[in-house]
C-alpha cells in the first residue's frame, strides 16, 4: 500500500472481529515501528501486548467498572474543558457514530451501551499497551509515544489490520496493573486496540471528516 494512501485510508475502528491476530504479524509490525523516531534516539516507549485470556478478563472487567459508574483516574488526566473549535469537532464524530449505530441522542441506554462497548475495546482481539518511565517529563516523553503509535497503526494498516487509539483502555490503570505485568515504575499513557475490522458495521463506515489544510497551516514565504 502506497503510503499516502496508507495515511489517508487509515480510520479508527469502533467493532473487529473476533479472529485473532497472529503473533508474528503483531511482531513484523513492532520489529518495523522501532525505528519510530524520538527525542535523542531515547526510544522511552515501552509496548505491552495483551491479547487471549487476559484480554477476555480485562474486557469485561473494564466494562463493568464503566457500567457501575467508577471514576476514571488514568495516569494521563484526560483534558476537562475543551475550546468551542476543538469541542464541536468532538461532538461532530459523536454524533456521526451515534448516527451509524441509529442510536437517538436522547436514548441514554443506548449511549451508555456503546461507552461499556468502548470499554470493551469494541471486540478487539489485541491490546497494546504504550508505557514510559515515571521519572520522565511525561509531557515531553508523550510526543515519543505518539510517533510510535501513529507509526505501529499505520503498519497495521498496511498488513491488512485496523486500530483505534483508545483512551477508554487505559481509564482505570488501577485495575489494568492488577490484571496485567506492568513493569513497577511504568506510567500507563495510552492503548491501542488492534484486530480485523468487520467491514460490513456502519460504525466502521460512516463518512470522516477533516478540516481543511489553510484551517491549521500558516505559510511563510
Amino acid at each position: 500500500m502506497d503510503i499516502f494512501q496508507t495515511v489517508t485510508t487509515r480510520r479508527c475502528i469502533r467493532k473487529f472481529r473476533p479472529d485473532p491476530v497472529p503473533q508474528g504479524l503483531i511482531r513484523e509490525i513492532l520489529e518495523a515501528a522501532r525505528w519510530s523516531p524520538s527525542w535523542g534516539n531515547t526510544q522511552p516507549w515501552e509496548i505491552v501486548v495483551v491479547a487471549g485470556e487476559p484480554l477476555q478478563r480485562f474486557r469485561k472487567a473494564n466494562r463493568t467498572r464503566f457500567l457501575e459508574g467508577a471514576p476514571s483516574n488514568p495516569d494521563v488526566p484526560m483534558p476537562e474543558v475543551w475550546p468551542d473549535v476543538f469541542k464541536k469537532r468532538y461532538m461532530d464524530v459523536g454524533k456521526r457514530v451515534l448516527t451509524a449505530l441509529a442510536i437517538p441522542r436522547e436514548d441514554k441506554e443506548g449511549r451508555l451501551r456503546y461507552g461499556g462497548d468502548m470499554a470493551a475495546l469494541f471486540g478487539a482481539p489485541c491490546l497494546l499497551l504504550f508505557c514510559v518511565d515515571k521519572t520522565l517529563a511525561r509531557e515531553y516523553a508523550m510526543l515519543d509515544i505518539g510517533a510510535i503509535q501513529q507509526t505501529v497503526c499505520l503498519l497495521a494498516h498496511a498488513r491488512g489490520l485496523r486500530s483505534c487509539i483508545l483512551a477508554a483502555s487505559v481509564r482505570y490503570p488501577d485495575l489494568i496493573r492488577e490484571m496485567i505485568p506492568i513493569r513497577e515504575g511504568a506510567a500507563i499513557i495510552m492503548g491501542v486496540a488492534l484486530g480485523y475490522a468487520d467491514p460490513d458495521a456502519p460504525i466502521n463506515n460512516f463518512e470522516r471528516e477533516r478540516v481543511a489544510l489553510d484551517e491549521f497551516t500558516a505559510w511563510i514565504d
